[in-house]
Formats: structure tokens, sequence, C-alpha cells
């Protein structure tokens, strides 16, 4: 009986191989209960340790009563305790090859105590039941590349708190911000990092416990209902996740058995000095697993819909964050962290192949090739990328003065040179509001009438560009002020006119977005997009055609970036006919001047290297929609 609680030969093997991609089945504290037998086998990779011992409150922390035993030629350890039940606290005693005794949480705990404090906890994540099998055959069908994306991007603890501040559960916020969601016609949320992480300042990026949610919201199977409820109403759920670095507290994974276990062993290598953290060894196979497990770990076990992997540059170059003279090159003479490359191909073809129809997206700030394409074709196997670039040089563009917009024309139409080499996710994050770099809305320039009027411009030049929809709360009614993680957003702006307004317009915007094929079906090809008047920077007006796969259905894009109604607009279009006015941001119902089209009847006079041409009202600091009248196809 006891040979057959003994991790596998075939698992150890596969682990030390660095192709064990459920790992979390045999490490950690696996619950068994069967007609013969009851209690927990603790099973941990401690491979320099010189002694290793399972404490808790069920043996008062004593250090002697529970030893495990080592499996030779594996670096696991393990044991069993016989009658021990889920809810029990325990942490590994592990003496280091200098003779230090150090106390650790569990690598593979699956759940751990509220912080401060810092055990885990024996859990069963197999007891919850899911409904969600419609939605899960669904998602491995979906196209997802034609398919719209608008991501609502959420930090749970500060959407919305309770009276004093006291956090919301994942039932309880589950039920508002799903339903608001929903309503607001996102398409996916992305909540920032859940892994159990010691410092709320962090936001959840310096994780100690990779496989414990985190406690702050509650038990692991109240977020399996969050997640539950969410695909119900067709809502996806997209996590962050870091595994290129991870928090040194004494507790975590720094040093696990006394020497570099799960970081590089070189100081250079493993020091993360930008971030105060840890880089983990990309090139060590025990690692590989234990990563790449853990990534297949939320797929599998929490049913989530995707993965947003943050700082992918941070793993893929070797003087990232380095100081000259202060890295060593690759065996090529190359900066490129070849260990790196291999792991992040390898983590995507394990991903898709187990979990197609899912997302996996590369926060990569660099000019990285490939990124989105498959490993077959040298890329790095993401389906999806931030489109940092496009960021930056929107919203430098939209900061800019009106008067100075014409100087730097670029910054808004630069992107849609490489706007096709991936597929892009066009990202306004929580990184964009926080550390002096103000809230979207009070980026605008002017007034507070051209504030909301340029803000609502932007949404409608964003929704309207080629790639995926990505925006941080709060951008969606007007957050004045910068983030802050403590407390929750202004919900109470919504009383205040023209807050209500922008949210008003963001919800039909969204709505329109999934309504309309053209907006999402071909954002990653060239033929979905062609640009009437890119050259208009003296009035820094854009135009542009948005095509879905069927070339008769397209919606015309119109921005004007400047606080001046443009009279008798020559407008060159593809098709003679009647055109409509569908969305304009100026709308007064969304807080604008009203300055709207109507009887918009095109005339053959070619202009802007179209066949036909209409002329109309340009409203100020707006970006309109315009349709063909059916019938004219």
């Amino acid at each position: 009986m006891i040979k057959s609680l003994l991790p596998s030969d075939y698992d150890r093997y596969l682990f030390c191989e660095g192709n064990h991609f459920k790992s979390y089945s045999f490490l950690g504290a696996q619950v068994i209960k069967t007609d013969k037998l009851s209690g927990v086998r603790f099973a941990v990779w401690a491979p320099k340790a010189k002694k290793v011992s399972v404490i808790g409150d069920f043996n008062n922390w004593d250090e002697n009563a529970a030893p495990l035993k080592y499996l030779e030629e594996s670096g696991i350890w393990w044991t069993f305790i016989p009658g021990l039940q889920e809810g029990a606290l325990y942490k590994y005693l592990l003496v280091s090859p200098d003779g230090k005794e150090l106390v650790k949480a569990d690598p593979y705990g699956f759940y751990a105590e509220l912080r401060p404090k810092t055990a885990s906890i024996v859990w069963n994540l197999n007891k919850y039941q899911w409904h969600d099998d419609t939605w899960q055959t669904k998602k491995r069908k979906k196209i997802i590349y034609q398919e719209p994306i608008l991501i609502y991007e959420v930090h749970l603890g500060s959407w919305k708190q309770k009276a004093g501040g006291e956090l919301y559960s994942y039932r309880e916020i589950g039920e508002q911000l799903i339903n608001y969601a929903k309503e607001m016609g996102y398409t996916h949320l992305e909540l920032m990092p859940l892994a159990e992480h010691p410092y709320d300042g962090s936001w959840g990026y310096q994780a100690t416990g990779y496989y414990s949610l985190t406690s702050r919201y509650g038990k692991p199977e109240d977020f399996m209902y969050f997640v539950d409820q969410a695909h119900r109403v067709g809502l996806g759920i997209i996590l962050d996740w870091v595994p290129g670095h991870f928090c040194k507290d004494d507790h975590g994974l720094r040093l696990f058995d006394g020497t570099p276990t799960f970081e590089y062993n070189e100081p250079w290598r493993s020091e993360n000095l930008d971030w105060g953290t840890a880089n983990f060894d990309l090139g060590r196979t025990e690692v590989r697993s234990f990563l790449i497990s853990n990534a297949v770990f939320w797929f599998d076990l929490y049913h989530i819909d995707g993965l947003r992997v943050d700082a992918v540059a941070n793993m893929l170059y070797l003087d990232y964050g380095k100081k000259p003279g202060a890295w060593i090159p690759n065996v090529y003479g190359g900066r490129e962290n070849l260990e790196a490359i291999a792991f992040l191909k390898r983590l995507n073809e394990t991903v898709f192949e187990r979990f197609p129809g899912v997302l996996m997206i590369a926060e990569e700030s660099s000019a990285w090739p490939l990124v989105t394409k498959p490993t077959y074709l040298g890329g790095l196997g993401f389906n999806y990328k931030w489109n940092m670039g496009w960021m930056n040089d929107t919203l430098n563009y939209m900061a800019l003065d009106p008067v100075f917009k014409k100087y730097h024309h670029d910054y808004l139409t630069f992107s849609l040179m490489y706007a096709f080499s991936e597929n892009f996710i066009l990202p306004l994050s929580h990184d964009e509001v926080v550390h002096g770099k103000k809230s979207l809305l009070d980026k605008m320039p002017g007034d507070y009438w051209q504030k909301f009027a340029s803000l609502r411009a932007f949404y409608g030049y964003m929704i309207a560009h080629p790639g995926k929809k990505h925006l941080f709360m709060g951008g969606e009614f007007g957050q004045f002020i910068e983030w802050r993680f403590a407390e929750e957003l202004d919900w109470h702006l919504l009383d205040y006119p023209m807050h209500q307004a922008l949210q008003n317009y963001v919800k039909a915007l969204n709505h329109f977005y999934l309504s309309e094929a053209s907006l999402w079906e071909a954002d990653h090809h060239s033929d979905g997009f062609t640009w009437i008047d890119c050259h208009d920077n003296t009035q820094s007006i854009v135009s542009f055609i948005r095509y879905s796969k069927d070339q008769q259905d397209f919606i015309i894009v119109l921005s004007n970036f400047t606080p001046v109604v443009r009279y008798d607009y020559c407008l060159g279009v593809p098709k003679q006919g009647e055109y409509i006015e569908v969305l304009n941001s100026d709308g007064s119902d969304y807080g604008g001047s009203g300055q709207l089209n109507a009887n918009l009847v095109a005339t053959s006079v070619s202009w802007h290297n179209q066949p036909y041409s209409i002329k109309l009202k340009v409203p100020p600091l707006a970006t309109t929609y315009l349709k063909l009248k059916k019938g004219f196809n």
C-alpha cells in the first residue's frame, strides 16, 4: 500500500526531464481518499536539501513529527500522513546544504492563509461541480481571429469595495462585475494576477504561490463559481500570469532548498534589480515542468479562457534591465535568451495542444519578430500580442494640444505600417493610468468638455483600428484620477452628467462593435483595411474603411482630433448610394455638441482615390461611422 502512494517513476522521470505538464497532479499536498485509505501525501522538489519535514497545526509544528523520504535521482521528497484532512495548515521545514533551517510555503500549495500569514492549506480542488460544458465545447470550435474580442481589465480588490474598504469575495463581486461587463458589451474579463502574493502593492505581479489562488477574496471553489457564472452569460476569463520572475520573500521560492532552485544560479541572471525580484531559471528542466504545468493548471482546474503572459521581454533578452557589462552574451554572441525562447515555444505548444480555442497573449514590449506565429514557422507560438507601439504613439498624440497635433500626425498613422505583422490587441491597460501618467481622461488636453470629447473620439478610433480591444476599468466612465489599488473606483462620478454620458457612449460603441463584422472579422489581414485619407495632417483628420470577409460589407470611419467643425468636407467613398451616419461620438446623448449628418448621397466625383465622394459635416473632436444604406450594394 505504501509503495502505491509513492509518486510514480514515470511522473518523476517526466518532471525531471522537463516534460511533465500536469506536475500538480502528484506534487504538493494531495488529498487521498479511497475505501481502504484516507490522508494526505506530501511531495516537494528540494534537490539540495539535507533534510525535509512537513510541519503544521496537525503535529504542533514539530519538525521531527513528519520527516519526508528522499527519492533518489529525482530531488523529490515525500511522505504520507494518514487521517489528515482538507483544511490543515502546513509548511515545509528544510535543512540546507550548509545546515541552515528554512521554513517554506509549498510551491505546489493549492491554497494559503490570508496575508500576512504564510502557511499553505491542504485543499481538494476537484470537488466543484462545473456547469460550463456548452461553453467549453463552443470555445474549442471558435476561430478566435475572426471573432470580436473586447477585454475589460479589472483589479478585483479595487473595482468595488464594501463600506470601510472591506473586500468583496469572488462570489459577491462576481454577481456585480459579470453582469456589468456583459451589459457593457465586453467579451472577456481580464483579471490582474490572482496567484497568492504577500504585498498588495505588487498588484499580484510578485507571487509566492503560483498554484495557490489568493485567499484575499475567498476559497478556490468560490473563484470556480465566478468563472462558471461568467461562462453562463457568455463572458470569457483571462488571467494575468507571471512566469518570468517571482518575489524574494523568505517563505517563497527564492533559495528554496538553501541554494538557487527555481532561480538562475548566476546572480547577474537571477537578480531582477528593476523590480527587486528573482528571475526563473528557464533552462532548468524541473522549472520548465513547474511553470508550464502552472499554465495548464489554470486552464484545467479553473476553466479559464486565456493567459496574458506578463513581461515577455524580460525573459527574451539577457540584457533586459542590465547595465552595459553587467550581462554575458549567449553562445552565439547575442543578447537573446535561448532558454527563454525554447521555454515560450514549448509553453504555447503545450497549451494549444490541450486547450484549443484559448488565448495566449504576450505582453512583449520590443520588436521581437513572429511573436504570434506558430512555432513550426519559427514563431514563439502566442496567438496574440499587445500592440505597445500603438498604445504609446496614440496616447502621446492624444495628449498634445490640437494646435500641435498636425506636426505629429504620424503618431496616429504609423501603426498601420505594421498592424498586420502580428495578431495584435490594442491595450489601454492599468500601466497607463499609474505612476504619474494620469488617467485616460486627464491625459486629454483642453477644458472639461474637450477632455471628454477627445476621449470619446479616441475610443471611436481605437474600436475601428485593426486589432482586438482592451480597456482598464474606470476608463469606460472617465475615472478622473489615477488608479489607486487600495481604493475602489470613483463610481460616484456617474452622478455627474458627462461621466454618465461617457459610459453610455462606451456601452453603445461596444455593442456597435459586436454587431459589425467589418470591425473584427478581418482584423489581422490587410484586406480588412483601406485608408481613405491618412495625409490630412493640417486638419488632424484621418479616414479609412474597414471590411468584413465580404468586401461588400464595410464601414467608413472618420476621426477629427481638433475642436473645429469642418463643413462640406469632401470624402471619397467606394460605392454609389446613400450613406447613413450610424454612430457619432459627438451625439448630444453622449455629451457632444450634436453636430450630426443626414442625407449623405454619393456623387460620381472621384476623390481620395475612390470612385465616388460625399460631402459631410465633420464634428469637432469626434469619430463618426458611416454605412452604405441597404439596397445600394
